[in-house]
């Protein structure tokens, strides 16, 4: 189906699947890359690394949603 033939009814779900995916990418990324830092952070004893985890995940999280809705 192309753009042209879309209906208002598709349009409302695909703006649905973004209010949720939107904050599925960031929450997700702060956990994975928030856990990443708090496992290197026991495993080195320096605690900056959850912070900077948290960041970084944060980053390509927001990274990923500019790939797939920002175009």
């Amino acid at each position: 189906m192309s753009d042209m033939e879309r209906s208002p009814e598709q349009d409302g779900r695909d703006f649905a699947n973004a209010a949720w995916s939107i904050p599925s990418y960031l929450i997700s990324g702060m956990i994975i890359w928030g856990g990443s830092g708090w496992l290197l952070s026991r495993w080195t004893g320096v605690h900056a690394f959850i912070p900077v985890g948290i960041l970084i995940g944060v980053v390509l999280a927001i990274y990923l949603v500019y790939l797939k809705y920002g175009r």
